[in-house]
């Protein structure tokens, strides 16, 4: 199905082109570019706590859970912050043409991986 597919809401050309763009009201800009702003401090403070955690408490566990724990706080604000911009675009592509908002897939993947890293660190926590 194509982006203005009057199945998925979108709208279409009577000849079957592509919808013509419009800018949307500009609230809904400004909250969509929030929106990512908010994608990036959480993919920047995921960084801070894998630096904080494997260079500022050395005595949380031995040097390999602490670089595990890292790795994965900083391996999710990679995932984060790659998906960010494109998210942003679909959703304004979106909004610009009228269609309905997409989904976003990597909501999931942040709220497992969280859980995972907060599992992990509490883990550690409780076995130091």
């Amino acid at each position: 199905m194509s982006a203005g597919d009057p199945a998925r809401g979108g709208r279409t050309d009577p000849d079957g082109a592509e919808p013509e763009e419009t800018d949307p009201d500009y609230r809904f800009t400004l909250a969509n570019e929030r929106t990512y702003l908010a994608w990036i401090r959480t993919s920047l403070g995921l960084v801070a706590g894998g630096v904080a955690v494997h260079q500022l408490v050395p005595d949380l566990a031995t040097e390999g859970a602490r670089t595990a724990l890292a790795t994965g706080c900083i391996g999710l604000a990679t995932v984060l912050a790659a998906v960010s911009y494109p998210r942003w675009r679909r959703v304004q592509r979106a909004m610009r043409r009228g269609d309905p908002l997409p989904g976003s897939p990597i909501l999931p993947v942040l709220s497992v991986g969280i859980l995972a890293i907060t599992a992990f660190a509490a883990v550690l926590v409780l076995a130091g």
